[in-house]
């Protein structure tokens, strides 16, 4: 099949990774394999797989430090996988890039679900007047922000913002309806695809690395707004 999505899988226990590519396989992934950090830096950046599952707990480079280099060259899903202790870790692997984490020990059934979910392209529906079509490039202009669909481009007041896929379809998603609420998991379930709730510190996470790039003063944002208790908002002026 010409659209058969590739998993690279990093992990230096045998058993989880031999278990990770038989079902993946049966899922009708290829697969790629790594045990180390820095093999798993090489694999991504020459194979350029569709979505990778990145142990922390790696030896020659940690999988923070790989994830980290990964994200300067390659704009693809990463999925940690995390020790049920390493809550700090968690929220670092974050911050870095990953797109989320999922914890040890995990039933393959879940762990398949959130990858279909990763992978599968978030449809944005037209049905707000901010999206635009100009020499058939579709824009979303709200204020300083300038989302441009075709390329996965953001701009703030014209200046080029470098974010990573997962968070321009958070800003996509915000912005095609502007000044509404969204809740933590409506985001989660739209933008990250989850049919049943996820941790939504991933959500929050995610929106302050937003913020450290999108915005000038992040203790005072003027675009991406908080509403205390209840989720964010994309400020319409």
């Amino acid at each position: 099949m010409e659209d058969k999505k590739t998993i690279l899988i990093v992990d230096d226990e045998k058993p989880i990774v031999d278990i990770l590519v038989y079902n993946l396989q049966k899922e009708g992934y290829n697969t790629l394999e790594a045990n180390d950090g820095i093999r798993a830096v090489e694999i991504a950046t020459t194979e350029k797989p569709d979505l990778i599952l990145l142990d922390i707990m790696l030896p020659k480079m940690d999988g923070l430090t790989a994830c980290k280099k990964i994200r300067n060259s390659l704009n693809v899903p990463i999925l940690m996988l995390t020790a049920k202790d390493e809550e700090i870790d968690k929220i670092l692997g974050l911050e870095l890039g990953a797109d989320d984490y999922i914890t040890k020990p995990f039933s393959v059934r879940e762990l398949v679900a959130r990858i279909k979910a990763n992978l599968r392209k978030s449809e944005l529906k037209d049905n707000d007047k901010t999206i635009i079509e100009n020499n058939k490039t579709k824009k979303i202009i709200v204020g300083s922000l300038e989302l441009d669909l075709d390329k996965f481009e953001a701009k703030v007041d014209g200046e080029v913002i470098d974010l990573t896929l997962r968070e321009f379809e958070v800003l996509k998603f915000l912005a095609s309806q502007t000044g509404q609420v969204i809740t933590r998991e409506v985001l989660l379930e739209k933008v990250w695809g989850y049919e049943y709730y996820g941790d939504i510190r991933t959500v929050d996470v995610t929106v302050r690395r937003i913020r450290g790039k999108i915005e000038k003063d992040t203790a005072n944002p003027k675009i991406l707004i908080t509403k205390r208790g209840v989720g964010y908002y994309i400020k319409t002026n």
